[in-house]
């Protein structure tokens, strides 16, 4: 007996020690490509019209139009009893309407039919109060197209829109009144195919094996597959996680070489390889399009299990004999998935936002952030103690760079066992904590879901006796392998296992916890070193005798979601949580932060961070970043830099670094490489206001922090395929540097209007490509007509800035005019949804700058009052030149002279500037040059 543990234990250091060498690369036979992946191989191998299902019985009820798909009897007829094609029962298909322009297609089997189970539909993604925006149809009209043999049923969608569901062929599409254009079709290339779920016969061989894994597959093949077509797009956009452009290439076609689909399968993924379609550790199955001659729609489709996407080239189904009913130029889509149903959202915009909109009423909105996380983070695997932890946060105010977060890996636990210390290195982690709170900072610490399998382990033994495990295919508690060896994975989909975690985080269970402490879930794709593909077996067994496979990509959805309710219930839900996860899905945007996982230190990676994090912006993820630096090699000196100037403008701004790395802090490099790096890091600073602002209107309205630039100026055909600079809200535009030794820089400036570069305030024109100087710092050119507020005083976190006062800088355009908006609340309750904050706009037009409140309803509980002023005004682009200003209602006049148009050392004054106009940020005013 002892013999056989001891072969076990060394099996286990083989896995862990084979998985430690396997971060030096990317090894690609690890994962299954498209080939190795059956119902993938199946779906890629059907030819169009493929789909012989007809919509039968179609009737307006319970508000939604419902149909039956059938076989018809005279296809059915055509197959002999050996054909492998299997005539389907019926399935279910519904329609409904929602408010703003939103189409849900669901299709699923009939459970009159007695299928084996119910297939997995997936929970908590879909906002509650989305189904009171439900739109009851009363109706449907009936017309022929194109001379069919059965009508098809049309119904009101939204204003010069409506929906139409086609009988035979089964179509289902979106298009305009009136010109009769479509915006978006499901099935017009007849690929739809859908696997019902059977009961397991003699001779029945289902299993499917992937190098040394068996997946037993109980229920046969259950996936899903259909052709999905945007029209008026001259490209497609979204479907992360992927290190690849932002516009998505062609994955099949004419022209494509032996290219995979974009994969969507949440995976741990270590030095991942660029431009590729490879899946990463999070997925978002939903699909943007863009054109100049409709404008942008969406398609999301809801669903948890593997998925793989192909973008058709055009001329793919050249040897079809398909004729569509439009001649409109589209772009196509194959989706095929393992398993789920068929849960779509069709988004029609026209607008980019509107598309941004309609996608946030159904998954949700992004939490607002704390202030204090908008700031800069500073991580490392691992700070080695409290010593280390005492000098690193001493060295940022020995260099006077500001942070506010400093972070602890998987090594500050006692053995990788979560929720503890490591008694000889962080023996006073309260005290840490608190002596970092003296100067306004923040601790993260680790969390993540592989328990370690020890019985002397309170979490171990409770999820153990209360049956809080995953499953294995036969029942047992699955045993899997991670950091800590042998464990166990916390079944999460589980409501009241979701609530055992969250109070885990109270100060009573997490001993060493304090306030200012705040979490980081890592590792949970799952991330399972034995496991098939690094993650979870596909026929593990969850809550409700789910099926891995059916709900793989939420399972770290689920685990952030827990951890968030965690840190609510901790403060009694008065504090929002900060909660950084690898692993997302839609919905994850309202329960914290994301970032890109573990890239390298290499000057491809740092331009391939910007296309994945507008991509997760425009797909409902605002708040992200990509570890600066690299989290993997030893960035040289100037990618460091170029690193941390373009990461400034991100959302999430965190250096982080694996611990087989230099040590990479900001002071390490030379005199000169710490004033860039400090100068990028406190430009982030001063323009948290502005942050803070787009912060809160993303938590509003959806749209993102960082946009592509053709959300933007969604008529200007140069910004379509620009991944390499990116606006920052609709006022700044950010041109990273990716080359070494780049002196200037070539920057495509959209739209008419002037842009005004960042650090001079130089004019220049727009709707053409610029050259401007690029040494020192990354150009960034702020929009005319716009104004943005900034704090310009140095402190050494978020907390001391609190009553700094502000400036605002104002960029007139061509009819010297300018506007812009104010966010402030306290930075850290919930109270700002009771109406305690201050929202203000800004207004500049016949040389009179005025304050609006934006305020929407009197506070219904405590007020939010502020005292700060305004103790700078800054005039870009003022043809006049007037000497004083007159403040109401005040009225007291002050000066007006130049300035410099950024607080830094050796910066002389060079543009207008109204000095201590000293009026209030939460007040009515105006002032009016002279």
């Amino acid at each position: 007996m002892k013999s056989i543990v001891v072969l076990h234990h060394l099996l286990c250091l083989f896995l862990l020690f084979s998985h430690l060498k396997s971060v030096s690369s990317w090894k690609k036979e690890e994962f299954r490509n498209c080939d190795q992946t059956p119902f993938c191989k199946r779906a890629r191998s059907r030819k169009p019209q493929h789909c012989k299902l007809i919509a039968t019985d179609v009737v307006v009820d319970n508000g939604d139009l419902t149909a039956k798909l059938i076989t018809p009897n005279n296809f059915q007829q055509n197959l002999d009893e050996n054909s492998s094609e299997i005539a389907s029962k019926p399935l279910i298909l519904s329609l409904s309407v929602y408010q703003n322009g939103i189409l849900r297609l669901k299709i699923d089997e009939d459970p009159s039919q007695n299928p084996p189970k119910k297939r997995f539909e997936v929970p908590d993604v879909v906002l509650p109060e989305f189904e009171s925006k439900k739109l009851w149809l009363q109706r449907h009209t009936k017309e022929v197209i194109n001379g069919d043999s059965a009508d098809s049923f049309v119904v009101y969608l939204f204003d010069g829109y409506e929906a139409v569901l086609r009988s035979d062929p089964f179509e289902v599409f979106v298009r305009e009144q009136g010109s009769g254009n479509r915006v978006l079709s499901f099935n017009s290339h007849g690929l739809f195919d859908f696997e019902q779920l059977r009961v397991k016969k003699e001779g029945d061989n289902w299993e499917e094996r992937f190098r040394s894994h068996t997946d037993s597959r109980p229920y046969g093949p259950q996936s899903i597959s259909f052709d999905m077509s945007f029209y008026g797009a001259d490209f497609v956009y979204g479907i992360p996680e992927h290190a690849t452009t932002l516009s998505l290439k062609p994955t099949n076609g004419p022209g494509v070489e032996q290219s995979e689909p974009y994969r969507l399968f949440n995976l741990d993924v270590f030095e991942y390889i660029t431009d590729s379609p490879f899946g990463l550790y999070g997925s978002i199955p939903f699909m943007l399009s863009h054109g100049k001659s409709h404008g942008t729609s969406g398609f999301f489709w809801l669903n948890a299990a593997e998925m793989q996407i192909d973008v058709l080239a055009p001329g793919w189904d050249a040897e079809s004999s398909i004729s569509l009913p439009s001649d409109q130029k589209r772009i196509d889509t194959l989706w095929m998935s393992e398993a789920g149903i068929i849960d779509s959202f069709f988004f029609i915009g026209p607008k980019p936002k509107d598309v941004a909109k309609q996608y946030a009423s159904v998954t949700g909105t992004s939490a607002m952030p704390q202030l204090f996380a908008t700031g800069y983070h500073q991580c490392r695997w691992n700070y080695r103690d409290e010593e280390d932890v005492k000098n690193v946060d001493s060295k940022f105010d020995e260099h006077d760079i500001p942070y506010d977060v400093l972070w602890l890996d998987i090594e500050h636990t006692n053995g990788k066992r979560y929720f503890t210390w490591d008694k000889v290195l962080f023996p006073n982690p309260e005290e840490m904590q608190k002596d970092l709170a003296s100067r306004g900072r923040k601790m993260v610490t680790i969390v993540d879901p592989h328990i370690k399998r020890d019985e002397g382990y309170h979490i171990h033994k409770e999820a153990s006796k209360n049956g809080y495990y995953v499953k294995d295919a036969t029942g047992k508690d699955y045993d899997g392998w991670c950091w800590p060896g042998s464990s166990s994975y916390i079944d999460m989909v589980n409501p009241e296992i979701r609530s055992w975690w969250a109070d885990k985080f109270a100060y009573t269970e997490y001993s060493g916890s304090t306030p200012s402490l705040y979490i980081w879930n890592d590792m949970n794709e799952p991330s399972v070193f034995n496991g098939p593909e690094v993650t979870m077996p596909r026929d593990a067994l969850h809550y409700g005798n789910i099926e891995h496979r059916e709900l793989h990509n939420a399972y770290g959805y689920y685990f952030h979601m827990a951890t968030s309710d965690g840190l609510l219930k901790r403060e009694g839900g008065k504090d929002r949580p900060f909660v950084l996860s690898r692993a997302f899905f839609p919905g994850t945007q309202r329960y914290g932060t994301v970032w890109t996982g573990d890239n390298t230190a290499e000057w491809e990676q740092l331009r391939v961070s910007v296309p994945m994090i507008l991509t997760l912006g425009i797909t409902g993820i605002t708040f992200s970043g990509a570890d600066v630096g690299g989290f993997f090699g030893n960035p040289d000196t100037e990618l460091l830099v170029r690193w941390y100037q373009v990461a400034a403008y991100l959302p999430f701004f965190r250096g982080h670094a694996h611990h087989d790395t230099k040590r990479r802090e900001p002071w390490l490099f030379g005199d000169r490489n710490t004033e860039l790096m400090r100068e990028a890091i406190r430009v982030r600073y001063t323009l948290l206001p502005y942050f803070y602002t787009l912060f809160r209107e993303a938590n509003v309205s959806g749209v993102p922090v960082v946009r592509p630039l053709w959300m933007e100026f969604p008529n200007d055909e140069a910004t379509f395929n620009n991944d390499e600079a990116f606006m920052v809200g609709n006022a700044l535009l950010v041109q990273g540097i990716y080359t070494e030794n780049a002196k200037d820089a070539s920057v495509y400036l959209p739209g008419d209007e002037t842009w005004y570069d960042l650090r001079s305030g130089t004019a220049y024109k727009g709707g053409k490509t610029q050259k401007v100087e690029a040494s020192g710092a990354i150009p960034v050119f702020q929009r005319s007509g716009t104004i943005i507020p900034r704090k310009d005083r140095f402190r050494r976190s978020t907390v001391q800035m609190e009553n700094d006062p502000y400036t605002l800088v104002i960029a007139l355009d061509s009819s010297g005019e300018a506007e812009g908006e104010l966010y402030i609340d306290d930075g850290k309750s919930y109270d700002f949804k009771n109406g305690a904050y201050i929202h203000r706009r800004f207004l500049f037009s016949n040389g009179k700058l005025t304050s609006v409140n934006l305020a929407t309803s009197a506070s219904v509980g405590p007020m939010f009052l502020s005292d700060c002023t305004i103790e700078r005004i800054i005039l870009l682009g003022q043809t006049s030149k007037p000497k004083s200003a007159r403040i109401e209602p005040a009225n007291r006049v002050t000066e007006v002279e130049l300035g410099p148009i950024q607080t830094r050392v050796g910066v002389r004054p060079s543009v207008l500037t109204i000095r201590k106009p000293n009026v209030k940020v939460s007040e009515d005013w105006s002032i009016q040059l002279l």
